[in-house]
């Protein structure tokens, strides 16, 4: 299975040869900005399986880790693409808004991480839930 996605203005294409290696609702107050949203759906991909093109910026912060956490998104219309923590570099998580319609439906979300910044309405429970981001 390969995913592939692009931008709001569709400048940015990907493709992931790979299935995702996780799909997680992540709850951090970075997300939440980053996505304007309560969260951000990921898709947990290896970093070496994404092939992308067009216009892309990015911003690093400071994770939890102590170690940079790079948000890539297009430089043209905004949307957040991916991001890529150094604190686990064999991985990148896919702004799940992004893939492909198909794609986005196939998913099945079965993890939340940062749940300790999860805002209170959000009532749904995955499977599998982490207060901070779990152990590799």
């Amino acid at each position: 299975m390969s995913l592939s996605g692009h931008c709001l203005c569709g400048q940015v294409k990907y493709t992931v040869d790979s299935p995702p290696l996780a799909v997680a609702y992540d709850h951090c107050d970075d997300c939440q900005r980053q996505s304007g949203s309560t969260y951000s759906l990921v898709a947990v991909v290896p970093k070496d399986k994404l092939s992308i093109s067009g216009p892309t910026k990015s911003f690093a912060g400071v994770g939890s880790s102590g170690k940079a956490v790079h948000r890539v998104f297009c430089s043209e219309c905004g949307s957040p693409i991916y991001h890529d923590p150094e604190a686990a570099p064999p991985i990148i998580a896919i702004k799940a808004g992004t893939l492909s319609v198909q794609d986005k439906k196939d998913l099945k979300p079965n993890t939340e991480i940062w749940c300790a910044s999860k805002l209170p309405f959000c009532q749904e429970k995955l499977e599998n839930a982490f207060d901070h981001m779990p152990s590799h």
